[in-house]
């Protein structure tokens, strides 16, 4: 099943999410068609984690420039508004987003939790609330020369489990698969994957190259979301979902 909107076009392949933070469609316009996407990604997360409880969810895309941290930003938001405590972290130690889209400093975060040799994790020390009620955002911090190192530790797992202890749902953003082995290493520790394609960008075999590396990690794929949708009629752009990704005789085209 996919489902389309539209909006507005961003120009591809730029740094505009990277230096001045993801749009928040859902909070500056929560009553828009865009919006009311975002909210339709997350019922159908939803459902697919009737039988298999998402506690830990993470997004990715094949390569940069993809709409993927925007798309988590905003399905984060959509899980807050809906009563689910939520926390966001950034987990792209490359290109970080989230401290500007919510107008944070990023001198401790993610990174530091990691590198900490404290025997417990103060949550208050690193854990910012957002400007959306319910949700909490933990940022980067510092950029490491070892990304995929600290993201497989052992630290981490620890990390994520008091996470969940303290919030419904953990969102996390990611770096693209294709480019850094950050999201293989981090597979391990989360409940599920939601895989972003940006339509007239994400190449076929990109696409089939990223399920085969998110499958051999044997992570849950719960789906993909497909944005920068065109329509015919209007030119306009948005959003859609699908329950996961098939790559047959289309996809070799």
């Amino acid at each position: 099943m996919l489902m389309a909107l539209f909006g507005k076009h961003k120009k591809r392949g730029t740094s505009e999410t990277m230096n001045y933070g993801a749009k928040l469609i859902t909070v500056a316009k929560p009553q828009s068609p865009i919006s009311e996407q975002f909210r339709t990604v997350k019922t159908n997360i939803n459902f697919m984690s009737v039988d298999s409880k998402v506690r830990s969810l993470a997004f990715t895309s094949a390569n940069i420039s993809e709409g993927k941290s925007t798309v988590t930003a905003n399905v984060a938001v959509a899980f807050a508004q809906a009563g689910k405590k939520v926390l966001l972290i950034d987990a792209d130690l490359h290109r970080p987003t989230l401290h500007q889209t919510f107008d944070l400093t990023n001198n401790v975060g993610l990174t530091t939790v990691l590198t900490s040799e404290a025997d417990e994790i103060n949550m208050e020390d690193v854990v910012k609330p957002g400007f959306v009620t319910n949700l909490s955002v933990l940022t980067s911090g510092p950029l490491p020369p070892n990304p995929s190192e600290l993201l497989s530790s052992n630290r981490m797992k620890q990390f994520l489990d008091v996470a969940e202890q303290h919030f419904d749902l953990v969102v996390l953003d990611l770096a693209p698969i294709l480019e850094v082995s950050d999201t293989q290493a981090l597979s391990s520790h989360i409940d599920g994957i939601v895989f972003v394609v940006r339509q007239g960008v994400t190449q076929k075999l990109a696409v089939k190259r990223a399920v085969e590396m998110i499958n051999l990690s044997k992570t849950r794929l719960l789906g993909y979301v497909l944005n920068d949708v065109k329509s015919g009629s209007d030119g306009g752009y948005g959003y859609g979902y699908g329950y996961g990704y098939g790559y047959g005789e289309e996809s070799k085209k």
